[in-house]
Formats: structure tokens, C-alpha cells, sequence
């Protein structure tokens, strides 16, 4: 389903597009729009945005239409509307309604700063062989760290990989996360399915890695896949995203989903072997972690999601087969 804008624009040639992924962001746009609206440099680039709502329930539609009453005409404001849960779906919409040929991804806690669109889109001119690249992404916390944090910080599309642009090698295993993340367009299209196996989060599940997914997609289909810290984005994340009930249920999603990111870059020949090596390796982390930290896991909460991240990682393989399988009889 495609909502039409609220005021019509003059439609040009487009060469870059953003693309607002958001679920329930009335209150986490406008911050997101007022950084747009101060973007520099983007003299000579044609560029606009895109809002897929995906399925919200609150006033996130007439917030994007508020905006679009007074947005510059020279970049077009638009509004889609995505029904299926899931980020996957949403940004699916966003490469198929785009005419651009660089996507730009944030999430609607995403905070580019004014030169996001002039580095993302440069970057893409200057290296047309590279099919997706990342940005620099600091958090922006709105309440103390749990203790021992950076444990896990890695876990919250927080990316700090240097200062120099770089290739991420395929043999680290090592890819940037959607937040910040810009893609060629049809590098997209001709790699990643219309269906991945990971949808994303939604209220009944919080499985994620549905990004991951497709960029392993689009480098199995011969294209780079780099960091660019000249792009630079703070996520800003709220206090209840770091308190224990938020974290366990997240951390079981993430462990849940590994065995779709694991697997999809090896050869089919390889994933019987290492399906039992990763069963072993998960099975040994948690009865490790469970010796070293049996007496903490009700007090301390980064112990807690490290060990709900082994577990679920060590049922990840079943618990994707029975998706599979729901899928293939619904």
C-alpha cells in the first residue's frame, strides 16, 4: 500500500535516495527531519527521502504530513506505508520505490550529521564497484551504561573502525549494520531475495539480522562491502532500551537469528561440518559462562544477555527450520 505525499512536488532525476524505516516514530522523526533540513553541501545533488511507515499505530503518517506542508521543494519528501512487520519488508519497498541509484538507510533514532549526504553520496561516485558502505555511528544514551557495557556494545549498531575507509574483509566475518548504511541500488536488486529468511523485528518477536542477511547477499554476489567513517551518525538510544527487560528478549533475538548469518556465506559443502562446530563452540560458551558467572546472572545484566546469547545462538538452528517450515505450508 503507497500513501501519495501530501503536497505534490516536481519530480527530476534523482541520483540519491534516504530511506526512513520507522515503526511508531512520531516522536523520534522530527529530530531526524530537522537534521536533514540542515544537511550542507548537497549543491549539484539531487536527492530525497523516503518515510516507510511500517505498520505504526501512532501519529507517525500526520507527523510526515506536518512536516511535508513546509519541507524545501527541492528535495521531495515522501510517504510510504508498508503493512507487513518488519524492517526487512520496509526497506524491500524502499529499493523498489526508489529510482536512485544510491540508497541511503536510517532508522528513525538515527542522527546524520551535516555532511552525512554529501560524504555518502561522494563516496558512492568515487568508488562505483563497492555495493554497500557503512557510516561511523556513535550512541547518544539517555541514561547510565549498564555496568560493563562495552561487553556488548557492539550489539547496538555502534561502529567506531577507524578513521580511514576500508574493505571489510569477507574472512573476519565482520559486516556494518542498516543504521547509516548506504547500498547500490542494483547491487540490491540483483542479489537479495524478495523473501529473506529474516524479516526483522515486530511485536511478536524480536528476532533481528535481517541486514545483515542482505548485505551477505550482495557480497556473495561479487560486490565490496566497506566502512566509510567520513559518514557519521549518532543513535540516540532511550533508557529503556538498556534496562534488563528489554535486553534479554533482545539478546535472545540476535542469538536466535545466527544460524541465517552464519551460514549464508559458506559453501553448502561447509555448512553440515561447521552446523556441528558452532553447536559445540555455543554449547562450551554457555556451560563456560555459566561457572564463571552462575552467581551474578540475577544482578548483573550483561552477564545475563551474554549467556541468553549462547543459548539461543545453540537453538538458533532449529528455531529458523521451524520457520522455514511454517512458511513453506502456510
Amino acid at each position: 500500500m503507497l500513501s501519495s505525499p501530501a503536497i505534490e512536488t516536481v519530480h527530476r532525476p534523482c541520483n540519491f535516495t534516504i530511506a526512513i524505516c520507522t515503526y511508531n516514530g512520531a516522536k523520534r522523526l522530527p529530530a531526524v527531519f530537522d537534521h536533514l533540513r540542515q544537511q550542507l553541501g548537497t549543491q549539484g545533488i539531487h536527492w530525497e527521502i523516503f518515510v516507510i511507515d511500517n505498520n505504526s499505530s501512532d501519529a507517525t503518517a500526520d507527523v510526515v504530513r506536518q512536516y511535508q506542508q513546509d519541507w524545501p521543494s527541492e528535495v521531495p519528501l515522501r510517504y510510504f506505508f508498508e503493512q507487513r512487520q518488519g524492517a526487512a519488508y520496509a526497506r524491500q519497498l524502499a529499493m523498489k520505490s526508489a529510482q536512485s541509484e544510491l540508497v541511503g538507510f536510517l532508522d528513525d533514532d538515527n542522527l546524520p550529521n551535516e555532511h552525512w549526504v554529501a560524504e555518502a553520496y561522494g563516496f558512492g561516485q568515487k568508488y562505483p564497484h563497492v555495493g554497500a558502505y557503512g557510516s561511523q555511528i556513535h550512541g547518544q544514551f539517555e541514561c547510565d551504561l549498564p555496568e560493563d557495557f562495552e561487553r556488548i556494545r557492539s550489539f547496538f549498531a555502534l561502529t567506531q573502525r577507524g578513521e580511514a575507509a576500508h574493505v571489510y574483509q569477507p574472512r573476519l566475518r565482520v559486516l556494518p549494520p542498516s543504521a547509516g548504511l548506504v547500498v547500490r541500488r542494483q547491487a540490491w536488486l540483483n542479489n537479495v531475495p524478495e523473501q529473506l529468511i529474516l524479516t526483522g523485528r515486530h511485536d511478536e518477536q524480536m528476532l533481528t539480522g535481517e541486514d545483515l542477511e542482505a548485505i551477505s547477499h550482495i557480497r556473495r554476489g561479487n560486490w565490496e562491502i566497506w566502512h566509510n567513517p567520513a559518514m557519521k551518525v549518532r543513535h540516540q538510544i532511550p533508557a529503556h532500551r538498556l534496562q534488563r527487560s528489554y535486553l534479554l528478549p533482545f539478546f535472545r533475538g540476535i542469538g536466535l537469528s545466527r544460524h541465517v548469518t552464519r551460514m549464508i556465506n559458506m559453501p553448502l559443502w561447509q555448512r553440515p561440518i561447521m552446523f556441528w562446530v558452532y553447536i559445540a563452540n555455543d554449547l562450551r560458551k554457555a556451560l563456560h559462562h555459566l561457572v564463571i558467572y552462575r552467581s551474578l546472572l540475577k544482578t548483573h545484566t550483561v552477564s545475563a544477555c551474554e549467556l541468553q546469547l549462547y543459548l539461543s545462538s545453540l537453538m538458533s538452528p532449529f528455531y529458523i527450520w521451524g520457520i522455514l517450515i511454517k512458511r513453506r505450508f502456510r
